[in-house]
C-alpha cells in the first residue's frame, strides 16, 4: 500500500522530462545571453497615414510626401544606442534635420521642406541596441533599407495662345508634361489648388463673353493622386459647385484644409440692403456634388468689407473693414470679430503656422507700409514704397518673404516699376531679385512649397481693337492679354552673408498667373 506512493503516474512520467529539458534550455539561454536581435518596426513615411483626423487611410496606401510632412520617426522592437542609430542613419539624397528621441522611438525633424520630385532612400546598418553596446556586443540590428518619395513638381496657369488662351493648363516639370485641364467653351479668371492637388477649385465665365461678373465656379481633376497605390481620378472632370443666377461671384478663396470655401458675392436684385445686397458666404466642401450648382451656402454676419483671405487654422477670415482688418470667426452667426487691427487695411500674406502676417499699412501722404505682425503683439516696419504692395508670401524654407511690389516713378507722368524682392525677418535685410519695365501690369508670382522655386509672369497689354469673334483673354484685373511669358527662378537656401545670384529662366510656356501645386 505505500509502496504505491512512490510510483510515478502517467501524468507524471510524462512532464517530468519535459521540465528537465526546458531548465536546459533557460540554463543554455542564460549562459549565452540576450541573443534577440532589434529592428526596425515602423518607419512613418513608408506608410504615411493621412494628416487629416478624420480621413482613414489604410496603411497599405503609400503617400507621397508633401512639404507639409515635417517629419518622420523610426519605431524600434527594443531600447536603442542613440548614437550607434544616429551615426549609421543615411538618406539619399541627404535631407538636413535634427534628431530626438521618445523611448525606443526615433524622431528626424527637417530643417527645411522636402524639395519635390524626387525619391529619397533612407537605410540604417550596423546600429545597436543598448543592451549590447552596454555589454561590448558586436551585434547589430537587423539592416532596414526602404524608400520614399515626394509630390512631383508641377505648376498650373491660364493660357494665352492658341487653344489653350484663356483655358486652365497643368505642367509637370518631373514627368515633362503639359495638360489643357478646362474646356474651349469657358474662360477661366482665377483659380485655387486643393491641398492633395487632386482638384483644382476655379472660377469662369463663357468664353462667348467678356463679362467678368458673370463667371460661375467648378472644380476639375488634375488626374494627380497623392498617394502612391491609389489610381487618380481621371482628368478634366468638370463640376460645377455655384452658379450665378441671382448673385454674381466676385471673389473666392479655399481654406488651408480644404474643407471650406469662402465667396464674395452681390446681389443682382437691389434691395437697397447692403448687408443682403453684398458680403461673404461659406460652404462646405462636403456639399460638393449633393446639389450640383446649388450648394448649401451660409452667410458670415458681418459688416461689409473688401478683401479678404482665410487664415491658416482654416476657422476665420481676415477681412478688410473701414480703415483696418478685421478676423471673423468662419460661422453663419458671426459674432464678434475675434481681433481688429485698426492700422492695417489689408492682410498679405499669412505664414503657414499662422503664428505672423505680412499687412499693410496706408498712409495719408499716399505712400505705404508693409508690416510684420505676430500673435505676441509685436509690429515691425519691412519697408515703405510710393508704389503698390501687389503679393507677399512667406518662406517656409528660411525666415523671409518674398514680396512683389511697385515704387512710383519722378515726373509728371503716372508711372510704377514693379519689382520682386526678398526680406530676412530676422535682420531686416532686403535684396531686390528682378526689376520690371514701367509698362508692366497685373503681375503674379508664387512661391514654391518646398522653397526651391518662384514663378512670375510678364505680361504684355494688347491695344488692338479685337473684333468680337477675335477677342483677347483678359485678366483678372480686366485688362486684354496680346502675349504672356512664364519664367522660373530656382532658389536655394539663403546664407544671409552671400548674394544672391540666382538668375531667373523664360520658360518655353505661354500664360500668364502661374502657381505651383501644393
Amino acid at each position: 500500500m505505500f509502496k504505491n506512493k512512490f510510483f510515478l503516474q502517467p501524468l507524471d512520467r510524462v512532464s517530468l522530462p519535459v521540465i528537465l529539458a526546458l531548465i536546459v534550455a533557460i540554463a543554455i539561454v542564460i549562459a549565452k545571453g540576450d541573443i534577440a536581435i532589434a529592428e526596425v518596426r515602423q518607419f512613418t513615411w513608408q506608410h504615411q497615414y493621412s494628416q487629416d483626423k478624420d480621413i482613414n487611410i489604410k496603411a497599405n496606401k503609400k503617400t507621397k510626401i508633401s512639404a507639409d510632412y515635417t517629419s518622420f520617426s523610426l519605431s524600434f522592437t527594443r531600447p536603442m544606442d542613440i548614437k550607434s542609430v544616429e551615426n549609421n542613419l543615411k538618406i539619399e539624397p541627404p535631407l538636413a534635420g535634427k534628431f530626438s528621441w521618445a523611448g525606443s522611438q526615433m524622431f528626424y525633424t527637417l530643417l527645411t521642406p522636402v524639395p519635390y520630385g524626387t525619391e529619397y532612400k533612407l537605410e540604417l546598418k550596423g546600429a545597436r541596441d543598448r543592451f549590447a553596446a552596454k555589454n561590448n556586443n558586436n551585434q547589430t540590428i537587423e539592416d532596414f533599407t526602404t524608400s520614399f518619395q515626394t509630390r512631383d513638381r508641377v505648376i498650373l496657369y491660364i493660357g494665352a495662345e492658341k487653344e489653350a488662351k484663356g483655358r486652365l493648363v497643368l505642367y509637370n516639370f518631373t514627368q515633362g508634361k503639359k495638360e489643357i485641364l478646362t474646356p474651349a467653351d469657358l474662360t477661366v479668371e482665377d483659380f485655387e489648388a486643393f491641398p492633395n492637388g487632386e482638384k483644382i477649385l476655379f472660377s469662369a465665365h463663357s468664353a462667348k463673353t467678356q463679362d467678368l461678373l458673370s463667371a460661375k465656379i467648378y472644380t476639375v481633376t488634375t488626374g494627380i493622386s497623392a498617394s502612391n497605390s491609389t489610381q487618380a481620378q481621371p482628368s478634366k472632370k468638370i463640376e460645377l459647385i455655384l452658379g450665378n443666377e441671382n448673385y454674381q461671384n466676385l471673389k473666392f478663396d479655399l481654406s488651408p484644409d480644404g474643407k471650406k470655401i469662402v465667396i464674395q458675392r452681390a446681389s443682382k436684385v437691389d434691395t437697397k440692403d447692403i448687408t443682403s445686397d453684398f458680403g461673404l458666404w461659406f460652404m462646405s466642401v462636403d456639399d460638393i456634388g449633393r446639389n450640383s450648382g446649388k450648394p448649401k451656402l451660409q452667410k458670415i454676419q458681418t459688416q461689409p468689407g473688401g478683401d479678404f483671405t482665410i487664415t491658416p487654422d482654416s476657422q476665420a477670415v481676415a477681412i478688410a473693414q473701414g480703415q483696418g482688418t478685421a478676423i471673423v470667426p468662419l460661422k453663419a452667426d458671426g459674432g464678434k470679430p475675434l481681433d481688429y487691427f485698426p492700422n492695417f487695411g489689408v492682410v498679405k500674406a499669412f505664414s503657414k503656422d499662422g503664428s505672423q502676417a505680412a499687412m499693410v499699412k496706408f498712409n495719408t501722404d499716399y505712400t505705404r507700409d508693409l508690416f510684420l505682425v505676430t500673435t505676441q503683439g509685436e509690429q515691425k516696419q519691412l519697408l515703405k514704397t510710393t508704389g503698390s504692395i501687389i503679393k507677399c508670401e512667406f518662406d517656409n524654407a528660411s525666415p523671409s518673404i518674398y514680396c512683389l511690389l511697385s515704387q512710383l516713378l519722378p515726373g509728371e507722368l503716372y508711372q510704377e516699376q514693379p519689382y520682386l524682392v526678398i526680406i530676412n525677418l530676422k535682420t531686416g535685410q532686403q535684396k531686390p531679385l528682378v526689376v520690371f519695365p514701367p509698362e508692366q501690369r497685373n503681375l503674379q508670382m508664387s512661391l514654391s512649397n518646398d522653397g526651391l522655386g518662384l514663378l512670375f509672369d510678364q505680361t504684355t497689354p494688347d491695344e488692338s481693337d479685337a473684333s468680337e469673334d477675335q477677342k483677347s483673354v483678359k485678366t483678372t484685373q480686366g485688362d486684354d492679354l496680346s502675349n504672356s511669358s512664364l519664367w522660373l527662378m530656382p532658389l536655394l537656401p539663403i546664407i544671409e552673408t552671400e548674394e544672391f545670384k540666382a538668375q531667373p529662366e523664360r520658360l518655353p510656356l505661354t500664360g500668364f498667373h502661374p502657381r505651383w501645386l501644393p
